[in-house]
């Protein structure tokens, strides 16, 4: 298909914010107040779209108006649609600097806990870049989303993607002190006789350490589950149980005495934090200052700490 094609097929863009604004609040009027217009230039609008995609994208009913299922299916698609061009659009803008934007994906807790805490010596060093956060949890396909690189724990196996490791991450078992006291746990047996908090996206964690310490993993399982490390950790701080979780992410909890270690029985990740990003955004200045800056700070990280970080 040829640009001169594709141009033809591409309906106005105030016909597609008008009915991406009907289709999302299911109301002429209330998309003509959003986008300041009459509820009859809406109508208008929707009715020239339809006409020109030869569809009904709306059912209308006295008032009320219903989409119809390709009017869902069209409106889920303009919607990313718009939101990408609104997305380049402020990258654009940034631009006007010489450094522009960075898009990063996130893991919340060492976001919030780990990242965060050191981005005002990199904003320091690089007034010029804006960083643009958003949370993921899994690995995700940079084709499908408006991400230029991630803070991933995994392995490194990223399809289409440039990879660098950023470190590992020592596991150890902790608790609130008034549980270690009313259990009472002290050796690592102890602990199945208490719930053992779970973190969705490390299933074996438990199990992984239950397994070096010589004992049955049966009831590794035994617990409610939680999709962050961060709710993991306040659950353990309630006492609702034993977390096993990075060290690393409790280091506040434990200074304050909120949470405990009852015995030193670390469990060395078999994985590590790795910075991905797309090959084809390799040489853009945003991508290239963080990360050089993100692997220097690791590296201090381990100079600091030693091998169990590496």
């Amino acid at each position: 298909m040829t640009f001169a094609t594709q141009r033809s097929l591409v309906p106005s863009l105030g016909a597609l914010q008008a009915f991406e604004a009907a289709a999302r609040l299911g109301s002429f009027t209330r998309a003509a107040e959003e986008l300041n217009l009459t509820q009859g230039a809406i109508s208008r609008q929707v009715a020239a779209l339809e006409e020109s995609l030869g569809v009904t994208l709306f059912e209308r009913v006295r008032q009320r108006v219903t989409l119809t299922p390709t009017g869902q299916a069209y409106a889920a698609e303009i919607r990313e649609a718009l939101s990408r061009i609104a997305s380049a659009t402020l990258s654009a803008m940034a631009f006007r600097g010489a450094g522009g934007t960075l898009a990063l994906a996130i893991l919340p807790t060492f976001g919030t806990r780990w990242l965060i805490p050191r981005l005002p010596d990199f904003f320091q060093k690089h007034p010029e870049v804006t960083i643009n956060f958003a949370t993921r949890i899994r690995p995700f396909d940079f084709r499908e989303e408006q991400l230029d690189a991630a803070i991933h724990f995994g392995d490194p196996a990223w399809p289409g993607a440039v990879t660098h490791r950023l470190m590992g991450e020592v596991i150890v078992p902790v608790a609130s002190p008034g549980l270690i006291a009313s259990a009472p746990i002290r050796a690592p047996a102890d602990v199945l006789r208490v719930p053992l908090l779970q973190q969705s996206t490390r299933p074996r964690a438990w199990a992984n350490w239950l397994e070096l310490q010589g004992l049955p993993p049966g009831r590794a399982l035994m617990g409610p589950s939680f999709e962050q490390f961060a709710m993991v950790a306040q659950a353990a701080v309630a006492g609702l149980g034993m977390a096993i979780v990075p060290r690393m992410l409790v280091e506040e909890e434990l200074r304050t005495g909120q949470l405990v270690v009852p015995f030193d029985r670390p469990l060395d990740s078999r994985q590590g934090y790795w910075l991905v990003y797309p090959e084809e955004k390799r040489e853009r200045h945003a991508v290239v200052a963080f990360r050089d800056w993100l692997l220097a700070q690791c590296g201090r990280e381990r100079d600091e700490t030693g091998p169990a970080m590496g």
